[in-house]
């Protein structure tokens, strides 16, 4: 008895994995700070809980909910599309999924055959190479450095391009290098996707982490309305990780292939979790606000402790709540027997020296960096790269 080809070949999340050796360290007593994984440290707002306590008791919301989410919030959603991000999106453009990575996951399904090619800007989010695997379609990297702020450009996008080019995926904010990408960068990704016409898949979740001056949607910029889909979801921005509410706004043909995958795998959303959402969508934006000012202050914080290590070079994240420092400088340090050769060894080395769990930059596309989640309380992050500091002092 053997498991499919597909999942005994298929990696582990970086991310995931570091969390649960993070875990196990803590359920030993030891006092390990947590850095490796993208999950606000706030609570969801109490807004939002009392919207899904009133759901719960006006007891209409416990049978199965329409596949693609009800009705309402999908109005909602294409509302708040209209008014924040300038694409003109209809209730019938919006899928609600089980968190953002099912809404990946239905469009590379409902989009990607066997051998069809999809363009990831690298650094990328982990999930982004596994949900193409899983596809049997072939990613084909594309990527930026410090030197460019991480961001790779319209020209390698169009340099990268084959007859077997299907779509291309990006996060802006970025995750993990927090950066956003300018209203004249994305113009120019534009040109290119309508020159060869292929999709753009543009993951929007950092959106309301954001310090520019503007959030940019691709979609909203002209002849991509028809040529992007748009995920977005609720556990970034509004603190609700655990809800497990995303969403995609698309042109209706893919849109209802994204229904019909959803209908065959999991059906819909928890229908309590939806109401939740709603409430998110129609009531004060004041916490969203003040949890992006905290991240930014955090931000701040960061930088600066980060500035004191020798060695290690950051760029400035314009968005989300990472940092992407390069560690390259302390690969083929030792201490005693032990040795560094690249990132994993250096978060592992950190994880127990410095009980502070980070996530190897191999996992996101560029070996010679890791990532730091800033989405903690400041004194942790302040204690966490005190230790990291004196860890890497170490090495020599």
């Amino acid at each position: 008895m053997n498991l499919s080809n597909r999942i005994s070949n298929l990696e582990e999340s970086a991310t995931l994995a570091m969390a649960a050796k993070a875990r196990e360290l803590k359920s030993q007593g030891v006092d390990v700070i947590s850095l490796s994984l993208g999950e606000p440290d706030f609570k969801t707002p109490q807004y939002i809980q009392d919207g899904a306590k009133e759901a719960i008791d006006t007891g209409k919301y416990f049978a199965y909910p329409p596949v693609a989410g009800y009705m309402d919030l999908r109005v909602a959603i294409a509302d708040k599309l209209n008014r924040e991000n300038n694409i003109p999106y209809k209730a019938e453009n919006i899928v609600v999924s089980n968190g953002a990575k099912q809404s990946i996951a239905n469009v590379m399904y409902s989009l990607i055959n066997p051998g069809d090619e999809v363009i990831i800007f690298s650094p990328y989010w982990v999930s982004y190479s596994a949900i193409v695997e899983l596809t049997e379609g072939k990613s084909v990297f594309i990527s930026g450095d410090i030197s460019t702020d991480f961001k790779a450009t319209a020209k390698q996008l169009e340099e990268a391009i084959t007859p077997k080019t299907k779509a291309l995926i990006f996060s802006s904010p970025c995750n993990p290098t927090g950066s956003v990408f300018t209203k004249a960068e994305l113009e120019a990704i534009a040109e290119v996707v309508k020159k060869h016409d292929i999709i753009a898949i543009a993951d929007e979740i950092y959106e309301h982490i954001n310090y520019t001056d503007e959030h940019v949607s691709l979609a909203s910029l002209p002849g991509m309305f028809e040529r992007t889909v748009t995920v977005n979801g609720f556990a970034k921005g509004f603190a609700m990780t655990g809800w497990r509410v995303g969403y995609i706004g698309a042109p209706e043909w893919i849109a209802n292939g994204c229904t019909k995958m959803q209908g065959q795998i999991t059906s819909a959303n928890c229908s309590i979790a939806q109401r939740a959402a709603l409430t998110a969508l129609t009531g004060d934006a004041t916490p969203t606000k003040e949890m992006a000012k905290e991240y930014l202050e955090r931000r701040e914080l960061v930088k600066g402790l980060l500035d004191e290590i020798p060695g290690v070079k950051t760029n400035v994240p314009k968005g989300a709540f990472y940092f992407f420092p390069d560690v390259s400088s302390y690969f083929g340090k030792s201490i005693g027997d032990r040795k560094i050769e690249n990132a994993s060894d250096l978060c592992i080395y950190i994880l127990e020296e410095a009980h502070v769990s980070l996530v190897t930059g191999e996992a996101f596309g560029d070996a010679n960096c890791v990532r730091l989640s800033y989405a903690a309380s400041r004194e942790d992050l302040v204690e966490a790269l005190k230790r990291i500091k004196t860890a890497l002092s170490k090495l020599s």
